[in-house]
């Protein structure tokens, strides 16, 4: 069509990434139906623990004991879960068993209803990008397993949150650290509208909480927010570390799978019903609400949720980092607001996207989502306080395969 072949390239890219892009509204539907199942029953079984607590917390270690014993039986590759898709966006796995997404569904279920402290990201992002990538293989699209890799994981997310934009920046950011696959923006980008608007027709309950707070930024606020920033970045760095370095003591200690869940599953188990009847058990939604004026805070929530998740998730139990992370981030903003004179609702916003970022080692995603969450208007502070918390992180992600963060450092 085109002499010369510099026009004729950018003309075969942009068709790739139109074509990709039609590809995407399908496919962001039909995560988001699958989001919404997965969602749903999440929240059912979550509200069955918490009113059976004493009769379902026992249990954990049994549970995490046959969940691993499945998954040595029938998982093969999808055992590596989260990290069989960042080696699929680094070109390393060709495959994504699509016995990944029962495998991961069930083993989330059954931790959350069992009391383990897990979030539920992982299954979104593993079950549209498992979705996706199998589509790819049919495209004779170049790059298209890469791009529709980010697109599914977009999908994913945003089906579960209801924040398109946010979702499509963290796909986008995730995989490699400074990276942004270009091609990938308009069909993950159509995909997480088509997935959020999916599952928000289907009734998966979202969070958001718009701000009221009247704030005008001066010299003892830049301040304020300049402090909480590095906290936020050291905290959400330490998590990273501690859940890497927790893994590795308990590999070492019990290098038998089952036996190393049993064992800390019923360690969680007698902590979790002597720390009133599971609170820091499951997503962590319960202290996000109390973080925004709906039920009793303790000064403490946001450590014991952070030992709790990260002990649960070194020892093998499914579900994600995510949601905790909003937990841990919130209740420690709304901690820091007091002793700064901030407002607790204001601080603890910060916190929830900050953390997430600071955890992820991701800048944009983050201060999307606060907007999305809780108002474009304090877009700004998102910016100074996720920015800074990014710097703060040490540059370690709760994801070991993504290229530049942790597997960097390692190196040195």
């Amino acid at each position: 069509m085109f002499q010369n072949p510099l026009l004729q390239r950018i003309f075969l890219s942009y068709r790739d990434v139109i074509l990709l892009a039609f590809v995407a509204i399908p496919t962001g539907i039909a995560v988001g139906i699958l989001t919404a199942i997965f969602g749903k029953i999440l929240l059912l079984f979550t509200e069955i623990r918490m009113e059976y607590a004493y009769w379902l917390l026992p249990f954990l270690g049994l549970i995490g004991a046959m969940l691993v014993w499945v998954n040595q039986k029938i998982g093969g590759s999808s055992r590596k879960g989260m990290a069989l898709i960042f080696e699929a966006g680094h070109g390393k796995a060709k495959d994504i068993p699509l016995r990944l997404i029962p495998l991961t569904i069930m083993g989330t279920w059954l931790t959350h209803l069992f009391g383990g402290s897990a979030g539920r990201e992982g299954v979104a992002i593993q079950i549209g990008g498992t979705l996706a990538h199998g589509i790819s293989k049919r495209l004779p699209i170049a790059n298209s397993s890469k791009i529709l890799l980010i697109t599914g994981m977009a999908a994913g997310f945003a089906g579960l949150f209801g924040t398109p934009i946010g979702a499509t920046f963290f796909a986008i950011e995730v995989l490699t650290v400074g990276s942004i696959e270009h091609q990938a923006v308009l069909p993950a980008l159509v995909a997480a509208f088509a997935a959020s608007f999916t599952s928000s027709y289907l009734g998966l309950e979202r969070f958001s909480f718009m701000l009221t707070d009247q704030l005008s930024l001066s010299g003892p606020l830049a301040i304020k927010l300049l402090t909480i920033g590095v906290i936020f970045g050291v905290s959400g760095g330490l998590f990273s570390a501690s859940l890497h370095k927790m893994k590795e003591l308990l590999a070492r200690y019990w290098t038998n799978p089952i036996l190393r869940i049993f064992i800390i599953g019923i360690v969680i188990s007698v902590f979790s019903l002597l720390c009133w009847g599971g609170r820091y058990s499951g997503l962590g939604t319960n202290l996000i609400g109390a973080s925004f004026g709906g039920g009793e805070e303790f000064a403490w929530d946001f450590a014991m949720k952070f030992i709790f998740t990260v002990v649960t998730l070194a020892a093998g139990f499914q579900g994600g980092e995510v949601t905790p992370l909003f937990a841990i981030g919130s209740t420690l903003g709304v901690a820091l607001a007091g002793l700064l004179g901030l407002p607790p609702a204001f601080a603890g916003a910060l916190g929830y996207t900050a953390l997430f970022g600071s955890a992820t080692n991701t800048l944009i995603a983050p201060i999307l989502l606060g907007a999305e969450v809780f108002g474009y208007a304090y877009t700004p502070y998102f910016v100074v306080v996720c920015a800074l918390a990014y710097v703060c992180n040490g540059n370690i992600s709760i994801y070991p395969l993504q290229k530049g963060a942790w597997a960097w450092r390692k190196e040195l």
